[in-house]
């Protein structure tokens, strides 16, 4: 069957107060277009209740995008219907006569907001029997091979099978600007942290070569933050300052660690603390190599 939209699910978002939440879920949706835009996708969105629909006839490209927006818990490829469980049914047993047969099991995941003359549950069991009638396939609400999950929420239902993953975190642009200090591959880590917060980036790079790599990394994520690119001269310290007070910097963010070999990590983060007129930040601070190495492959930092 043909997805027509997409379900996108926000996490912590969900647990602000009403006005925050209304402006955290505003920068969300403003950051989902503009991320769909830039990669030439024609769509429509629209939100219901902590829940952010996007409607597309590019439903894959669309989801891996969707799936590097700062804020975004998971996204679902879903088939839209009416909340009558006749309607339900049609559906479901299309799907599943797609994907199920005798051989394959399967589970029904039924949730449901609004008044509706059924529960959760006669849900899960007409569709249930409306599925084995259809396919033969049978049913393993443990471990099952395939999950059919519908979503009926007042007059809409949503069928979908797969809640994928996204990066989580907050929408980016909510939480007030930093001061990354970049200078190789695991600073901007520390940087990739922070966006994860929901903080705008103003980047300062101490090595000019790696400028290429910044960009193309920033913008992998969406972001195309002013980039100064400075020399780690004996005037590092003034240059900073300078810079967080024309970009009004609420915080500066760095890419120590314990883990390194080099014994002054703590003193140079310590002199950086000391010289600094805002306060530092150290994501990475108690991570190991191993963890800093998984995460930047994870992020695409490394290969």
């Amino acid at each position: 069957m043909k997805y027509e939209l997409i379900l996108v699910r926000y996490g912590e978002i969900a647990l602000k107060k009403d006005n925050t939440r209304r402006h955290f879920e505003h920068r969300l949706v403003t950051n989902i277009h503009n991320a769909l835009n830039i990669n030439k996708i024609q769509h429509k969105i629209h939100t219901n209740r902590g829940r952010i629909y996007v409607t597309t006839d590019q439903i894959m490209t669309s989801i891996s995008v969707l799936q590097k927006i700062f804020g975004v818990a998971s996204v679902s490829p879903a088939i839209q219907t009416q909340s009558s469980m006749d309607k339900i049914s049609d559906i479901v047993v299309k799907l599943s006569k797609e994907v199920l047969h005798e051989k394959v099991s399967f589970a029904i995941r039924a949730t449901r907001t609004g008044n509706h003359n059924f529960s959760s549950q006669d849900v899960a069991i007409r569709l249930g029997n409306d599925i084995i009638k259809a396919t033969h396939a049978s049913v393993d609400l443990t471990q099952p091979d395939i999950e059919i999950f519908i979503e009926i929420r007042d007059n809409d239902a949503f069928v979908f099978t797969e809640k994928l993953p996204g990066v989580g975190g907050l929408p980016l642009g909510t939480q007030g600007t930093i001061l990354a200090l970049i200078k190789n591959h695991v600073s901007l880590l520390a940087s990739w942290y922070l966006m994860r917060r929901g903080c705008k980036q103003i980047v300062v790079n101490t090595n000019p070569s790696t400028t290429p790599i910044l960009k193309s990394f920033y913008k992998n994520w969406f972001t195309n933050p002013k980039i100064h690119v400075i020399e780690p001269d004996k005037n590092l310290y003034k240059k900073l300052n300078d810079i967080c007070v024309k970009d009004k910097c609420d915080a500066i963010v760095t890419g120590h660690s314990l883990y390194s070999n080099d014994h002054t990590e703590l003193s140079k983060l310590t002199s950086i603390i000391n010289n600094i007129s805002i306060p530092v930040l150290s994501p990475l601070i108690a991570m190991n190599k191993d963890e800093i190495e998984k995460k930047c492959r994870e992020i695409g930092l490394k290969p």
